[in-house]
């Protein structure tokens, strides 16, 4: 087959080394991949074919950094790996098709409602798909308000920022954590805080934001249970594949065991907020088991999960699978290994002074 070449953000993060296998294993076409990060580092170049430094999404160049080397290098398709990028693609997409460009991502509005979490279940609300208890606060009060109604200080709380990534911005409100147990025994990691933390944080985010400004918040119940996540690939609205794992040891956001499992109420979930929606491409679903045993939603990533190669190691490689979606091919009958286990363990590249590779 003719070979492509794919542009992957994020090309330094912790995850990446398994979507790169997973473009690279594909037993198809020879795939060229160009790496592009925030983070400068040396090694990042030998994770890639060729590697870019591009600043944050938040900048207001973004798009005309990422067209350039897009243009530059010929590039087939764009796979955005963090989700605040999305809506400066979707902004953007024309000037993309311009120059050859493809990128894989939900092509409307409702992407917005998607990367929000508190958008996300309104809308859930809206259309009689079950959610956690949850309330969105905009002032200090509600915040209380919400934290009592949800059964503080008898039981733990949740507290998230609607649009954050990778662990930023959630914290678990519980007074059975004591301070010193914190320090003692938890790692720096932990996401555990008391009230007294909490209020400080929350009453010095306008140092931040501007005086008198309040973050929106979401507060939700807590869900005791382990993580559970449905990736699937998704054309317009509706499933082409779909498959779910469960995390039983998470790392800031990031599976650390995973091992892959049915669960037909999360796939339920997703294949309707994928049809309401009208969501298209990878796209993974993060829930969480409540004290009952029964998964509840969390958020949507509408983009290629952290933990994605898990699948394709279980015989079902979405990133591939979404790269020939997009080139028109014909797509294959798949069936997923359940049981296939994961288990992230380190892996290290070493670099000289000079940035050359250290063969070690």
């Amino acid at each position: 087959m003719k070979p492509i070449t794919v542009f992957l953000t994020a090309c330094g993060s912790a995850f990446a080394p398994g979507i790169i296998k997973c473009l690279k294993k594909n037993g198809e076409r020879e795939i060229r991949i160009i790496g592009g990060d925030m983070v400068n580092d040396p090694s990042s170049q030998y994770l890639v074919d060729r590697f870019y430094p591009i600043p944050s999404a938040l900048d207001a160049h973004y798009a005309e950094e990422i067209l350039g080397i897009c243009s530059k290098e010929k590039v087939d398709i764009l796979l955005p790996q963090m989700s605040a990028e999305l809506p400066v693609y979707l902004k953007n997409l024309h000037q993309f098709e311009q120059i050859g460009t493809m990128v894989s991502m939900t092509r409307n509005l409702n992407i917005n409602i998607a990367n929000n979490k508190c958008r996300l279940f309104e809308f859930m609300k809206e259309h009689e798909i079950e959610t956690p208890e949850f309330f969105t606060v905009h002032t200090f009060d509600e915040f209380q308000h919400g934290l009592f109604a949800l059964g503080y200080p008898y039981k733990p709380v949740v507290v998230k920022l609607p649009e954050s990534s990778g662990a930023r911005g959630v914290r678990v409100i519980d007074e059975s954590k004591s301070k010193y147990a914190l320090f003692a025994c938890e790692k720096p990691t932990s996401v555990y805080v008391s009230y007294e933390d909490m209020k400080a944080i929350l009453l010095d985010a306008e140092k931040i934001l501007g005086k008198g400004v309040f973050p929106e918040l979401m507060l939700m119940e807590y869900l005791p249970g382990d993580e559970y996540d449905i990736d699937l690939l998704a054309e317009d609205g509706k499933v082409l594949y779909t498959a779910g794992r469960r995390n039983p040891e998470m790392l800031m956001s990031i599976a650390q065991t995973s091992v892959l499992e049915r669960n037909e109420r999360a796939e339920k979930i997703a294949a309707q907020l994928v049809e309401t929606l009208k969501l298209d491409g990878n796209l993974g679903f993060d829930f969480k088991f409540d004290g009952e045993g029964k998964v509840q939603l969390l958020e949507i990533n509408p983009r290629i999960d952290a933990t994605i190669s898990i699948f394709a190691a279980g015989g079902l490689n979405l990133p591939y699978l979404r790269i020939k979606q997009l080139l028109g091919e014909e797509l294959p009958e798949v069936k997923v290994s359940y049981g296939t286990h994961l288990k992230r363990c380190y892996m290290e590249i070493f670099t000289d002074e000079q940035e050359n590779l250290i063969a070690w």
